[in-house]
């Protein structure tokens, strides 16, 4: 094996988004921050968690609650007017 083409391989410290920290060996230099690890991920804890990092599952939940609201409303428009209106 040739001498000093390799990388080196260092002991470095991953930093997940939940806080939890561990070390590792890498080639990589300095520190490494995941999203998520094993501490927090649903298939290793058991429980769900959403991670989002744009809005984009509020955002979701926010548009289906106006589609219901406004589905709800129109049902119950509908039944206020009688049969033969309709």
């Amino acid at each position: 094996m040739k001498a000093a083409i390799h990388p080196a391989y260092e002991e470095v410290k991953v930093i997940c988004a939940c806080g939890s920290t561990f070390k590792t060996r890498s080639t990589h230099k300095g520190d490494i921050r995941v999203e998520i690890c094993s501490s927090c991920h649903p298939f290793f804890t058991g429980r769900q968690k959403l991670v989002d990092t744009e809005g984009r599952v509020d955002r979701f939940q926010k548009k289906m609650a106006k589609s219901k609201d406004l589905k709800d409303k129109k049902e119950l428009k509908d039944k206020k007017q009688p049969v033969a209106a309709r």
